[in-house]
């Protein structure tokens, strides 16, 4: 039964051997049908790694508040089509509200505030701009940041205020390339830290820090939070040089042309991040604190809230429906090539009369000529298969390094593609096997 099998086997290739262009342009369909699927399951697995890997730098349970700059509302009058300008008080986004959020919001686990300041780093001659963060320990973990050496803030350097810090791997490397940076200083604007901490190193994708605002955190240097308002700058505090620089800016104002008047950045916090319990919890936490800031500063508008796992779904949504509309045009393309093949296995048939004659009249049985135009459908589909696999890694390649969507190419895939190649040339090449097989010997033998 085997050796039958190949051998009928043997004569559908041999036939398509005879005839390699139309062999060639049948399988034409399958080809661009399995690239096709190869490219379309690359992307949307590139897309479910991209969006996982932003869910764990962003975190599933938190929320994140983010300050607003100087905002002016207006109100319409009581009377007339004038409107007037309201010019509302807010203390802006403080530790005040970090602590008043974990102490009165119910499922909140830790509130982590974020201060960002740019300034210079100086060490051993050299020099760079960067940034320095304010931050505490919670940050570390909701981040889920690793320490390579050293240890992470203690109560002591928090109450205290100490001039100490935590170093990105990147600055490790910059400014500490063959020593160890655990207790020595670097100059941060006007001020020496002490180097307690070095992190990991931290590799994200540029598509992430485009999409999410992100920053290269290996070039980082994080003090504790009250460090960096005590030591370096707290913008709710009024201090001289701000009354002196409003005043300075009032005494040359020109009222008919007044100069536009600039953002003005009055927060204490860069950014809060709360963590949640739950995750059902999400949405009715982030109307709790909508309302809680609304309250504190004064019914401004001067923060926004984000929920970063509601905005990851939504794009896993977009992701979703865009593999769709791609494996849509896949499984038309896989359609065109079998109807292809099944028109060409019947030309075929029409042309080979006389040979399945011969054959029928010399002993072989009707199941011997159905597996000879099926093996040949078949064969014409894997060989398909074989190069849509190719083309199909050779455009995933060319779309990442194209475009910059992220692509992965899995066995699965490939699999897949072959077994749906298979598929095609067994379904679209039965019809016509079977036609062949029906025909009658001596009718096959006579035609001309």
């Amino acid at each position: 039964m085997v050796s039958k099998l190949l051998y009928n086997f043997a004569i559908g290739i041999n036939a398509i051997a005879q005839n390699k262009l139309r062999g060639f342009l049948t399988s034409l369909g399958i080809i661009f049908g399995v690239a096709s699927v190869i490219t379309m399951l690359a992307i949307g697995k590139g897309a479910k790694e991209e969006i996982m890997e932003q869910l764990k730098i962003l975190g599933t349970h938190n929320i994140i508040i983010k300050p607003i700059d100087e905002q002016n509302e207006e109100n319409i009058a009581s009377e007339g089509d004038e409107k007037e300008e309201i010019n509302r008080f807010s203390p802006g986004l403080s530790l005040k509200d970090a602590n008043s959020i974990l102490r009165v919001v119910p499922n909140v686990e830790s509130v982590s505030p974020e201060i960002v300041l740019e300034t210079n780093l100086i060490r051993s001659g050299i020099k760079r701009t960067g940034k320095l963060i304010g931050v505490n320990n919670t940050y570390f973990e909701l981040g889920q940041f690793e320490l390579e050496d050293g240890t992470l803030f203690t109560e002591n350097h928090e109450e205290n205020s100490d001039p100490v810090c935590i170093i990105g791997y990147g600055i490790k490397s910059r400014f500490f390339p063959k020593e160890n940076p655990i207790g020595k200083q670097i100059k941060c604007g006007k001020l020496w830290l002490t180097v307690i901490g070095v992190m990991k190193d931290r590799k994200i994708s540029g598509n992430n820090i485009k999409s999410l605002g992100l920053r290269d955190f290996n070039m980082d240097i994080y003090a504790p939070v009250k460090t960096v308002l005590l030591r370096f700058k707290d913008r709710a505090r009024l201090t001289t040089h701000d009354i002196e620089e409003a005043a300075e800016n009032a005494m040359f104002a020109d009222e008919e042309n007044p100069q536009p008047k600039q953002a003005v950045n009055y927060h204490q916090i860069d950014q809060l991040t709360v963590r949640i319990h739950e995750s059902e919890y999400m949405i009715p936490t982030a109307e709790i604190l909508t309302r809680m800031l609304e309250r504190r500063h004064n019914n401004k508008v001067d923060f926004q809230i984000i929920v970063p796992e509601q905005l990851l779904k939504q794009k896993q949504e977009t992701s979703d429906l865009f593999n769709n509309v791609l494996f849509s045009i896949a499984f038309i393309s896989l359609l065109v090539g079998g109807i292809g093949i099944m028109n060409i296995m019947l030309a075929s048939v029409l042309e080979r009369i006389k040979e399945i004659g011969v054959r029928l009249a010399i002993g072989a049985t009707k199941q011997d000529i159905i597996l000879q135009f099926l093996s040949e459908a078949v064969a014409i589909s894997i060989t398909g298969g074989f190069i849509g696999v190719f083309m199909g890694i050779l455009f995933s390649y060319l779309i990442e390094n194209l475009t910059g969507i992220t692509t992965i190419i899995s066995g699965f895939s490939i699999v897949l593609s072959f077994f749906v190649a298979f598929t095609i040339g067994v379904i679209f090449g039965i019809f016509p096997a079977r036609k062949a097989a029906k025909s009658d010997p001596v009718v096959s033998l006579r035609y001309e």
